[in-house]
């Protein structure tokens, strides 16, 4: 071989190895920045590695990666179509399904989600987060389907281009807004690496007297600076303000501490430090309980719950004083059910002690979803989602209300602009009403003029003429029970219930109240027995308390049980028969406790065939109103089924009132 042809292949040899030594020193780069949370700009960093690496198997792991920062900087889009493009290449970490699954969650595709959590499951039958993922995508579309009442409206006089989040209300007269934002005027002018945008500042806006709120504008250089700051919370009088300061450090992550400044006048005191642990941890998102006795934070530091990947995932925790002048003690985990092996941010403490926080570890829509925790005995918490439309398939965090109505302001990215939003919410107070109409059980015709009352469980009774048309109207109030008690003379008197108890949306009821007229027979629907004999059959028991409900509002009526049965079969045994079967239904009425004495047993046998009526006719068009269904009449129906209908209607127990001046 010659010289020469060694000596090219010495170089290209060298020439190669300082290719792949710069090639990993640039891919270690890309995994030094992403391990320091800079995931934005870990990006182009593993794009450009991307394009000079030929190991398929590294191509893989960094089309991974890609997938994770934008996933970690909550662009579900971009994250989603990352996740694919590494499946279709048989990624070998299954995890990819999964988090290709949540992304779809957080579009909204609620479907497709299902079936790639049901593809994770296959992978791994063993983890509960692919039956959490399914669950959670029906809850989500039933929720959205019958949503919440609240209201929720863009706040767009608070909002920017860039991130806007954490609200805080300033003032008793809920006018003034603090939030956090990284829009232009932000005094932080560095890039965050993990965001792309200007570190965070505090920034207000207030409302005038015709309900517009005025420009943001950050507050002053004592609380704002060129390290990171937000997540206000401001204490019920408003004379101290708790808040979150990150500092910045290039490829190292950063610790946050809360600090804490008092409002002397119209300035806000130099912050100082809780120093609540060392400065290199987070702790960050400060809320106080009402009494300002407890104060609750998040933090990822030791003693946190682990995630999957075994490293300490944000935890809600909190420290307790004995009074507002001593100092905070030792940092306790709220734990479970609060705290799971995802993460927890964003505590918020409503003035009637209720914890909001936001989590993706609960079930929930897509994200980060809101929730509410009501403490419970024995130190447990009662913790419910907030749904549609409080929650969306994005993001959905840092709540904040008004001390005395259901309203407030909320983040969210919902709007799909990939940046964090304010939102305004309003639970609308709520209203119930019910209109009914009083009818004859009998012709189902509105009765005119019947007194209809409304008997409410905390002991307010309205009363009410029906019209016309048979109709009534009442107007309800929540959290109540109700009976509606109808009457007129020559009629029985008739009720329904109805009840606002645990009923979270305003609702129009209806209902039908039917009286029995006191001149006539009135079938009593849905009686069986068991075949040729007089045995009642338990079907038959709701419509015999109805009757029971009925002799108990007119308890001075006395009463013919009267039984009916078909033309088949000879008279005596019918008569014998329907005898024995008005008498079992007279003594289910005793052992109910009506009185003996107000309740006459008689059977008629096939004596009394039915006369078909209105009611009748409706529901079996085949047989003319007024129709006596003898047998020489039920013979010349040729359907043997429409037959066995006609030998139903005469199979029948009906009751009619004797008199109406019993008493015990």
């Amino acid at each position: 071989m010659r010289i020469s042809t060694i000596l090219a292949a010495l170089g290209f040899l060298f020439l190669t190895t300082v290719q792949l030594d710069a090639q990993n020193k640039r891919l270690q780069r890309a995994y030094d920045t992403y391990t320091a949370g800079e995931y934005y700009a870990a990006i182009d960093i593993f794009k450009d590695a991307y394009q000079k690496i030929t190991d398929k198997k590294e191509k893989n792991r960094i089309t991974f990666f890609i997938g994770e920062c934008y996933r970690k900087i909550n662009d579900p889009k971009q994250a989603a179509v990352w996740y694919k493009k590494v499946i279709l290449k048989n990624y070998e970490d299954p995890v990819a399904v999964l988090y290709y699954a949540d992304m779809l969650k957080m579009l909204g595709d609620y479907e497709e989600a299902k079936l790639q959590y049901g593809n994770y499951k296959e992978l791994v039958p063993g983890d509960k987060r692919a039956d959490d993922g399914m669950l959670s995508c029906d809850l989500a579309m039933e929720w959205m389907k019958f949503p919440s009442g609240y209201q929720v409206e863009e706040m767009k006089y608070f909002n920017s281009k860039f991130s806007d989040y954490g609200p805080a209300y300033a003032k008793e007269d809920f006018r003034v807004v603090f939030f956090t934002s990284s829009r232009d005027e932000s005094f932080g002018k560095k890039e965050h690496g993990g965001s792309g945008q200007n570190f965070s500042d505090i920034f207000m806006s207030s409302m005038d007297r015709k309900g517009s709120w005025s420009t943001p504008v950050p507050l002053g250089e004592e609380i704002n600076t060129e390290d990171e700051e937000g997540t206000p919370y401001i204490t019920k009088d408003y004379s101290e303000m708790y808040f979150t300061r990150c500092q910045s450090s290039k490829n190292k992550r950063s610790g946050c501490q809360i600090m804490v400044t008092e409002l002397k006048g119209e300035e806000w005191t130099k912050p100082e430090s809780l120093n609540l642990a060392a400065d290199s941890l987070v702790v960050a998102h400060p809320a106080l309980s009402p009494d300002e006795l407890t104060l609750y934070f998040v933090s990822d530091m030791e003693g946190s719950m682990k995630n999957e990947q075994g490293e300490n995932s944000k935890d809600i925790w909190k420290v307790m004083r004995s009074s507002v002048s001593d100092s905070w003690g030792d940092p306790i985990n709220l734990g479970e059910p609060i705290n799971t092996s995802e993460d927890e941010l964003f505590p918020y403490v409503h003035s009637d002690g209720v914890l909001y926080f936001s989590s993706n570890g609960h079930i929930g829509m897509g994200g980060l979803d809101i929730f509410k925790a009501k403490p419970g005995s024995g130190g447990t918490w009662e913790i419910e989602n907030m749904k549609y439309p409080v929650n969306s398939e994005a993001d959905d965090f840092g709540i904040c209300f008004e001390s005395d109505r259901e309203a407030g302001f909320l983040s969210s990215t919902r709007k799909g602009r990939g940046n964090d939003e304010l939102f305004m919410f309003l639970l609308p107070p709520l209203k119930f009403s019910i209109t009914g109409i009083v009818k004859n059980e009998n012709t189902d015709e509105p009765i005119v003029g019947a007194t209809v009352k409304s008997i409410s469980s905390d002991g307010v009774t309205l009363e009410n003429k029906t019209g016309e048309d048979g109709g009534f109207k009442f107007m309800l109030k929540p959290g109540t029970d109700y009976v509606f008690l109808a009457e007129k003379p020559g009629f029985l008197k008739g009720k329904e219930r109805e009840t606002t108890k645990n009923k979270e949306r305003s609702t129009e009821f209806t209902t039908t109240i039917y009286l029995p007229p006191t001149g006539e027979v009135i079938r009593i629907e849905n009686i069986f027995f068991d075949f040729a004999t007089a045995t009642l059959r338990p079907e038959s028991f709701v419509s015999l308390d109805k009757l029971v409900e009925t002799l108990n509002d007119n308890p001075n009526i006395v009463i013919e049980l009267g039984s009916h049965t078909d033309i088949r079969g000879n008279d005596e045994f019918n008569m014998r028969l329907s005898e024995q079967r008005s008498q079992s239904v007279v003594d289910y009425l005793i052992s109910k406790g009506i009185n003996t004495a107000r309740l006459v047993s008689k059977g008629y046998g096939e004596s009394m065939p039915k006369t078909v009526d209105k009611r009748d006719h409706e529901a079996y068009p085949f047989l003319p109103e007024g129709q006596v269904l003898t047998e020489s009449y039920i013979n010349t129906i040729e359907d043997e089924d429409l037959q066995e209908l006609a030998h139903f209607l005469n199979r029948r127990t009906e009751f009619r009132v004797l008199s109406e001046d019993f008493s015990e």
